[in-house]
């Protein structure tokens, strides 16, 4: 059985956290304005229903990938003094994570808008 107010306790959790993460970590803000702009894009180019399926799921990969970066940060630095070498390396794959994850993004940004800017741009 569904406990609703259990379940409203941890809907208030993830949002007490995702509130923390956004204003203690400034390449989530940063993400997040690129999301509102690239998502603004859209809305001006009327793209299409699958291309806005692909590019929410982008956007929420690199979002998600920047959370758990900021969860695992947070978590070596509790385990493990800053100058152990294995926290650096923790830290500098999970970067490698939100590296790769921003890469997809701007790919498939690029290829869903490029058509639109061209037309946009080519013709002046």
């Amino acid at each position: 059985m569904i406990r609703v107010g259990r379940l409203f306790k941890s809907f208030g959790y993830a949002v007490k956290g995702l509130v923390k993460t956004f204003r203690e970590e400034q390449n989530l803000q940063i993400q997040t304005l690129a999301s509102l702009v690239v998502l603004s894009l859209g809305v001006y180019f009327e793209i299409e229903a699958g291309e806005w399926l692909v590019l929410i799921l982008v956007i929420c990969l690199v979002l998600v990938a920047e959370i758990a970066n900021s969860a695992v940060e947070r978590i070596t630095d509790v385990l493990k003094p800053r100058i152990n070498s294995y926290v650096k390396e923790i830290k500098d794959i999970m970067a490698a994570a939100v590296l790769l994850s921003s890469l997809a993004a701007i790919i498939v940004g690029a290829i869903i808008f490029w058509p639109h800017l061209y037309k946009l741009f080519g013709q002046l």
